[in-house]
Formats: structure tokens, C-alpha cells, sequence
């Protein structure tokens, strides 16, 4: 039995086959309506979430299989103390595969230790977000046609960012000619442990840069993040920080006219509102992709493809 803990459980020949079932699954969804028909998923939410949560749920009612869970911890019996490997164990009786968010780094790799089902990792702490890589690297294929010789910069929260942390990751392992910029206040710089052991160890070209400004006319891809309040200890802080990078027309200028704009969602106002009519804005695009790499992941873990 596999699970997706990290985005480096999958080596790059099972990404690109998840892509090829995630295209296919995009463009003939009636072909694929009943594959999971009798088939029970488990999303398991001990934090708040939209997009991720609904879209594990859309890709397997879409699959013609059901959803049970819950969405936050205080709908759970972890309110009541229950951990995570008896919540699973339990859970492994009701469901076939179950879908974790927790706030505790590796809460889901504990979890895949006492199941019985496959666990997919959907975003513990400021560690790992493997299915929110997959969409964006679904994304990015669709709209740009490659995933190879690309320069990506990613702007805002570079620190607890776990989406952009799993997608540097990811990137860096399996693809060629990347370039990344990261662009964030000192506070928020990407993590010295990427920076050495995945980008500096391996080659992979990379600068950090204060100014969005400074950097967008080369960027092929512009990955916006909120500043997660959630993640901050002062409110002072937060604060300081929360508006430092806001996109705006004027902006977009001097950037390329095929560039892609994305970002994991939700929004608070790092983008304004103004952008979503530009047709490089793709982050609703991106979304919508979400639900059917996740449904390609779903039965590639219950082997139905």
C-alpha cells in the first residue's frame, strides 16, 4: 500500500503518469464517473480549509464514490484528547482512503503508521502540501506546455509557505534548467535548509530579491502567497508583514505577456482584485485543475489505474 506523505513519495516518471490520468480525466470526466462507485473517502481536516477539503470531495464524488470526515478538530474527538494514530486506526474501518490536514508537522506520516488505508498528506504545518504541488505542477503543463526551462519566482511567505517549499522541492529534484527568484521580506525568507541542501547542494540556480519590481520582467511563472497569520506568534508582526507585496495592473506592466500567475489560495489582498480580469491570472484556473490531479491520485492509490 502507498501513501503521499511528501511530494518526493512520487518519483518523476509517477508524476508525469498522474498528469497524462489528470489531463485525461479533465477533458472526458464522464469516461472516468463511476470508477470509484462503492468507494468511501475520509477527509480528515483538524484545520480550516476551502479549496482543499471540497476539492478532495468533488474528485471523489466526481469518481461516482462518497465522502465522510470532518472539517474542523472540534468536530472530531480530538477535542476530547483522541490521537491521531486511534483516529486513523478507526478511520481505516469506515473508509478506503483517507485525505489528513493537521497543523503538526508529520501528524500524517503518524497517521500512515497505524493505517490500513492509503493516508495523502493535505498540508501539515509549514512542512509539506504534496497534492497542492501536484496541481500546480498539472497547472503549469496545461497552460505552458512544460515544466522544464522555466524561471519561477515565488513572492510573499517563503518561510511557512508549505506550498512553495513541496514545489521548490519538487521542481529542483526532477526537472532541468529551473531558475527560481524568491522575493520576501528578511523575515520571511525561504528556508535555509532549501537553500542549501536542495538548491545549492545540487547546482539549481537561484537568487533572493526585497522588490517584486526587481524581478518580474524575467519571470515565466509569478507565484503569489498570503502572509499566514495563523503561523505567526505576534500580532505585531503579522501586521508589519501582511501587506509588504500587494500585485497590482501597474505591476504586471513590465512582466511577460505569457506569464503565468498563481498562487495556492486563499487570497486576502496580495493580489488585487484588478487582476483576476488579466488573462495571465490563472489561480481560479488552478484551482478548478486541483480536483482532477486529486481525482488521477485517488485511483492511482486504490489501484483502480
Amino acid at each position: 500500500m502507498k501513501h503521499l506523505i511528501s511530494p518526493l513519495d512520487l518519483n518523476k516518471t509517477e508524476i508525469d503518469e498522474l498528469i497524462a490520468i489528470g489531463n485525461k480525466m479533465y477533458e472526458n470526466p464522464k469516461d472516468y464517473s463511476s470508477i470509484c462507485q462503492g468507494k468511501k473517502i475520509a477527509t480528515l481536516f483538524y484545520e480550516p480549509s476551502t479549496r482543499t477539503r471540497l476539492s478532495f470531495e468533488a474528485a471523489m464524488l466526481n469518481l461516482g464514490g462518497n465522502v465522510l470526515g470532518f472539517s474542523s478538530a472540534d468536530s472530531s474527538s480530538a477535542a476530547k484528547g483522541e490521537s491521531v494514530a486511534d483516529t486513523i486506526r478507526v478511520i481505516s474501518a469506515y473508509a478506503d482512503i483517507a485525505a489528513m490536514r493537521h497543523p503538526k508537522e508529520g501528524a500524517p506520516m503518524v497517521a500512515s503508521q497505524h493505517s490500513s488505508i492509503p493516508i495523502i498528506n493535505a498540508g501539515d504545518g509549514g512542512h509539506n502540501h504534496p497534492t497542492q504541488t501536484l496541481t500546480d505542477l498539472f497547472t503549469i503543463k496545461r497552460l505552458k506546455g512544460r515544466l522544464d526551462n522555466l524561471t519561477i519566482g515565488f513572492c510573499g511567505d517563503l518561510k511557512f509557505g508549505r506550498t512553495v517549499h513541496s514545489l521548490v522541492q519538487t521542481l529542483a529534484r526532477y526537472y532541468t534548467n529551473i531558475k527560481f527568484v524568491f522575493i520576501s521580506p528578511e523575515e520571511l525568507t525561504i528556508p535555509s535548509y532549501l537553500k542549501k541542501e536542495v538548491l545549492e547542494d545540487n547546482n539549481i540556480p537561484f537568487c533572493e530579491v526585497r522588490l517584486l519590481d526587481d524581478a518580474i520582467a524575467d519571470l515565466d511563472i509569478l507565484y503569489m502567497t498570503r502572509v499566514q497569520r495563523e503561523r505567526f506568534f505576534n500580532e505585531e508582526d503579522y501586521v508589519r508583514l501582511k501587506d509588504f507585496y500587494i500585485l497590482t495592473n501597474a505591476k504586471l506592466k513590465s512582466a511577460k505577456e505569457d506569464m503565468l500567475i498563481m498562487h495556492p489560495l486563499p487570497r486576502v489582498n496580495e493580489i488585487a482584485t484588478e487582476v483576476d480580469e488579466d488573462p495571465r491570472a490563472v489561480y481560479f484556473k488552478q484551482a478548478e485543475l486541483g480536483v482532477y490531479i486529486r481525482m488521477a491520485l485517488i485511483c492511482r492509490l486504490l489501484g483502480l489505474l
